[in-house]
């Protein structure tokens, strides 16, 4: 009898699907909990949303991020784009240091009936399936983008759940001026509002826009490129005695950056005394309602982040 790294060794050597949750049910007389649907609902993960509910507007394909069995983050994934639409996660205080880049990818991407869990790429030449159905690492290799996460590590505690945030189902193109230099800013100063000021749990979202004409695509014409990024995050129960400078900044908060130095200043202004390699790059803090409604103007439709925009009954707090 076969074990299971067996079966699995063999679709990556042969590029066939064996049929692993088949011979598990025959083997088990009856269901296998590794064929649990982790793509293509969210219901399995609807703790990453606020009052478990996903933001409306936006269609694709959901993913469960599974990693070393649990789940970690959620999802929507583009698969004409091999890319996110947007990632939604809770937000922890980060400890330790940050993993090693150990990219991974989604095996129910590219056959329904597989384990969960993403999996880090093997060595040697790709299944087909995998190829086709979501970014690989060919794909950024030289080509003058980076692999950025909408699902940064840094908003993690544990080492498990912050190693999960290397999948390329987790990031877009993009540009380093971006990637290292305000998006980064940006990062570290929500990590700090809300480790400093969120009192319960804090929910984030953070995902794309699209060129409003005419897709911008990695050299090989496979990875959509996005013109701006966005994030915004709901914290209901929080300190009240924030500084001034943070008193519009809860429940919600949301931010646009520029992933394109050419794009218009309409969306975001630029700021032209910046340095030379982040200049274009910009980060536009703004309310969520703002937020949405750029977003409602680039897809041409409502997008809703957040449940009644994080106004449930949840009480805030004096400390």
């Amino acid at each position: 009898m076969k074990r299971l790294w067996e079966f699995k060794e063999t679709r990556f050597a042969t590029g066939k699907m064996p049929r692993l949750c088949a011979v598990l049910a025959l083997l088990l007389a009856a269901g296998c909990s590794l064929c649990m649907a982790d793509v293509g609902t969210f219901t399995p993960c609807l703790q990453f949303f606020y009052r478990s509910w996903p933001p409306k507007g936006l269609t694709g394909t959901p993913i469960c991020q599974r990693f070393i069995n649990k789940y970690r983050f959620a999802t929507l994934y583009s698969r004409p784009r091999r890319s996110p639409w947007f990632s939604a996660y809770l937000y922890t205080v980060p400890a330790g240091k940050r993993p090693s880049s150990s990219w991974k990818f989604e095996p129910q991407l590219a056959y329904p009936g597989e384990d969960g869990n993403m999996e880090q790429f093997p060595p040697g030449p790709l299944d087909q399936n995998i190829v086709e159905s979501q970014a690989v690492q060919p794909d950024y290799i030289n080509s003058t983008y980076s692999r950025g996460h909408l699902n940064p590590s840094l908003h993690h505690m544990s080492h498990d759940t912050r190693s999960s945030t290397f999948t390329l189902t987790n990031v877009v193109p993009q540009k380093e001026g971006s990637n290292d230099g305000p998006w980064q800013l940006l990062e570290q100063s929500v990590n700090h509002t809300l480790a400093t000021y969120c009192l319960g749990d804090a929910y984030v979202v953070t995902g794309i826009i699209p060129y409003r004409n005419d897709e911008h695509w990695l050299k090989n014409h496979r990875v959509a490129v996005p013109e701006y990024m966005w994030s915004a995050y709901c914290c209901p129960k929080y300190n009240q005695s924030l500084p001034k400078e943070l008193t519009n900044t809860f429940p919600t908060y949301a931010a646009i950056g520029r992933n394109d130095p050419n794009s218009s200043e309409e969306i975001v202004p630029v700021d032209k005394t910046v340095k030379k390699q982040f200049r274009g790059y910009d980060v536009r803090k703004m309310s969520l309602a703002t937020l949405e409604m750029y977003l409602k103007d680039r897809f041409n439709t409502v997008v809703s982040v957040f449940y009644e925009q994080c106004t449930g009954s949840d009480l805030t707090e004096n400390t």
